[in-house]
C-alpha cells in the first residue's frame, strides 16, 4: 500500500481549485499513483437531472473500447440450451435454483449476473440481496436477455453499467492506472459521449455540472467541462 507520505505528496500534486484538461488530468493521476497495486481509475459525473422523475433517471451500460483491465467473473442464470450456450461462451458460473440458494447463503464470488428471461422468477426471489450490490440482472442494461452469448462477451470485454444516484451523480470505473493515457482517454470519452446522448429532453439548464477523475488511492481531479465538450466537436 502507499505510505502516508506518498499519499500526501500525491494529493499535493493536484490543485483542487483548478480545472484540468483531460490529458493533463490523466498525466497527473498517473504521476500521483504510489500504491503497490494497479489502482482503478474512476469517473464521477454530476448531471443536471432530477432522478426522482422517471423520465430523468439516467441508466444504461456501455462497452468501453479498452476494457477495464480486470478479469470479470460472470454468473448466468439459465437452464437447458441457454445453460449450454452460457457455458460455451465462457461463463464462470451457470445454474438456476442452486445458484440462488448459494447467494441466499451469502456467496457473491462474481462481478456480474446475467439471466435468460424465463429465469426471472428464480432471480426475483433474491432481488433484495442482489439489488443493493448492483448485481440484479436488468433488461435495460442487457443482462436479462435471450442472447446470453453476447451478454457474456460484452461483460468479459469491459461492459460498464451506470446509474444516476439521488444526488444526480454517476460513478463508473474507466480502467486502470497502468493503462496509457490514450486508452484511458478513449474509455472516458466513450462514457461521456453515452451520457451526453442520454440527456433527457425534460432536463433544463446545465447538463454536465461537474466531472471528476480519481484513482483508488488518489485525490480527485476536476475536469474543465468546456474543454472536455470541445473534444466531441
Amino acid at each position: 500500500m502507499a505510505t502516508g507520505k506518498n499519499i500526501k505528496n500525491a494529493k499535493e500534486l493536484v490543485d483542487r481549485s483548478q480545472l484540468y484538461g483531460l490529458e493533463e488530468a490523466l498525466e497527473l493521476l498517473k504521476k500521483g499513483s504510489y500504491a503497490k497495486f494497479d489502482e482503478t481509475v474512476d469517473l464521477s459525473v454530476r448531471l443536471g437531472v432530477d432522478p426522482r422523475k422517471a423520465d430523468q433517471m439516467i441508466r444504461g451500460a456501455v462497452v468501453l473500447p479498452n476494457g477495464l483491465g480486470k478479469t470479470i467473473r460472470v454468473l448466468v442464470f439459465a437452464k437447458g440450451e441457454k445453460a449450454q450456450e452460457a457455458e460455451a461462451a465462457g461463463a464462470d458460473y451457470v445454474g438456476a435454483e442452486d445458484l440462488a440458494e448459494k447467494i441466499k447463503g451469502g456467496w457473491f464470488d462474481f462481478d456480474t449476473a446475467i439471466a435468460s428471461p424465463d429465469m426471472m422468477g428464480v432471480v426475483g426471489k433474491i432481488g433484495r440481496v442482489l439489488g443493493p450490490r448492483g448485481l440484479m440482472p436488468n433488461p435495460k442494461v442487457g443482462t436479462v436477455t435471450m442472447d446470453v452469448t453476447r451478454a457474456i462477451e460484452e461483460a468479459k470485454s469491459g461492459k460498464v453499467e451506470y446509474r444516476v444516484e439521488k444526488a444526480g451523480i454517476i460513478h463508473a470505473p474507466v480502467g486502470k492506472v497502468s493503462f496509457d493515457v490514450e486508452k484511458l482517454k478513449e474509455n472516458i470519452m466513450m462514457l461521456i459521449d453515452v451520457l451526453i446522448k442520454a440527456k433527457p429532453s425534460t432536463a433544463k439548464g446545465t447538463y454536465l455540472k461537474k466531472v471528476t477523475l480519481t484513482s483508488t488511492m488518489g485525490a480527485g481531479i476536476n475536469l474543465d467541462i468546456p474543454q472536455l465538450q470541445a473534444l466531441f466537436k
